[in-house]
């Protein structure tokens, strides 16, 4: 598999948009967002043994990306290698929870104070089809598509308030929240439950209420906590 990417001219036309700049994708970046995607959705779960050769049989390359590829997983804390017996995808530290939502709570706090300050109707309205997105998929009872869009709503927040680089720390902040979080989106009413305070956010930001919207969002973060708890009786095995 051959690195790729994009070069962009150094002038352009007079009065032309410069395009977004766009990141150059190596073999082992595209190893690692796979695994990196698989293990968020849990396709690839808790304890579970990753191969090298097998990875690099099914992207056809040699092991060297693979290693950095799981080189990085290491580092962001999502799989644990053991020299001498292979690598693991490892297990959700609950120790870690609580100070990361601390951690978005006062990140998140700020982006929707601030979208609230200065949003306009084609941001609510951009809301809105979130919202509608979720509605619909939970009524479909599809958890991942669910947090696809529910990943969308809180991005769309700092972009409305200007802040898309919060968004892009809170990616790495939220990992292991993520990891838990996707194994409470099939508990019944629990989609349900984030649709309707995903609305009482919305409608703060379209109220410019800049209280009413961080309180909306406090109580949206905080729901993670108890269900930490609640799970790590249910899936010991996912919790460390």
């Amino acid at each position: 598999m051959q690195a790729t990417g994009v070069s962009i001219p150094a002038t352009l036309p007079s009065g032309a948009e410069r395009p977004a700049k766009l990141r150059r994708v190596t073999t082992a970046d595209a190893i690692y967002d796979r695994l990196y995607a698989d293990i968020l959705a849990l396709r690839m779960r808790p304890g579970m043994q990753l191969q090298e050769k097998r990875i690099a049989e099914e992207f056809n390359v040699s092991r060297t990306p693979v290693r950095e590829a799981l080189l990085r997983l290491s580092e962001g804390g999502l799989v644990d290698i053991y020299p001498q017996s292979g690598t693991v995808v490892s297990r959700v530290p609950v120790a870690a929870i609580p100070e990361a939502v601390v951690v978005r709570k006062s990140l998140e706090g700020t982006t929707v104070e601030r979208a609230a300050e200065i949003a306009t109707a084609a941001d609510i309205s951009r809301l809105d089809g979130i919202i509608s997105r979720q509605r619909s998929l939970a009524a479909l009872g599809d958890p991942s598509a669910f947090h696809e869009e529910d990943e969308a709503f809180h991005e769309a927040i700092a972009s409305i308030a200007g802040y898309p680089g919060i968004w892009t720390i809170l990616k790495t902040v939220k990992v292991q929240i993520d990891r838990a979080r996707r194994l409470t989106l099939p508990v019944l009413g629990r989609m349900d439950n984030v649709v309707h305070e995903h609305e009482l956010i919305r409608e703060a930001i379209a109220a410019h209420d800049l209280q009413a919207a961080r309180a909306a969002m406090m109580h949206h973060l905080s729901a993670v906590i108890p269900d930490v708890a609640e799970l790590r009786t249910q899936y010991p095995d996912y919790f460390c």
